[in-house]
């Protein structure tokens, strides 16, 4: 509505099945986002990155991979995941190989009758992928120099707060900014703090791809 391009790609492994899910890792995931960018910078000024959860850390990892290119204006991430105090995902290198899946953790949301749509079982190949990839991520923060804008529910029942102080203290940029969502869970972007999230995100996408003058 306000004049942008969007595209939000369904990551390999996504919106079928949680054993489709099971079958794809992170470098898939990733080459999915950098294609993505592709496709945007071709036929745009400049390219905002954006994630939740996974597609945080995912959108990091590409804002460092590409700390260099001028189209990458700036990073919005919600409730990103880079790291967790949870101490069973220890286990998960052996665990992925004796069970194939854990419950899942939808809709983790405070809006009461709002549904996320997602696997209800958490595919444990796929999750080890992704935590295994998160020391690579945090090792690179300090190459992501452009624009950041964080935010972050209070109370969150899948990401713990052990992700927050490493991309905040990590990162280059000085140009940094956390918002808090005081009435929101995990999936803040279905929950009571979704329309705080577009008008920051917005203020955010005017200020750093506006033209220099």
């Amino acid at each position: 509505a306000r004049g942008y391009a969007v595209e939000v790609p369904r990551l390999p492994g996504h919106g079928t099945s949680w054993q489709d899910l099971n079958t794809v890792g992170w470098s898939q995931w990733r080459d999915a986002l950098d294609e993505t960018l592709e496709e945007l910078a071709a036929r745009c000024d400049a390219v905002v990155l954006a994630g939740l959860s996974m597609g945080g850390a995912l959108v990091l990892r590409l804002a460092a991979d590409h700390a260099d290119d001028p189209r990458v204006a700036g990073v919005v991430v919600v409730n990103p995941a880079l790291a967790t105090k949870r101490l069973d995902v220890r286990l998960l290198p052996v665990l992925k190989h004796v069970v194939p899946s854990f419950p899942g953790i939808v809709n983790d949301i405070k809006r009461p009758g709002t549904d996320e749509h997602g696997y209800h079982r958490t595919p444990l190949k796929a999750a080890h992928s992704m935590m295994r990839a998160w020391p690579g991520v945090v090792a690179d923060l300090p190459r992501i120099s452009v624009p950041l804008l964080y935010l972050r529910s209070t109370v969150d029942h899948v990401v713990d707060d052990s992700t927050e102080p490493l991309v905040m203290d990590r990162i280059s940029s000085p140009d940094r900014t956390l918002v808090r969502l005081e009435d929101s869970y995990h999936v803040a972007t279905l929950d009571n703090d979704a329309q705080r999230i577009v008008e920051e995100t917005l203020r955010f996408l005017e200020r750093v791809t506006a033209p220099a003058r």
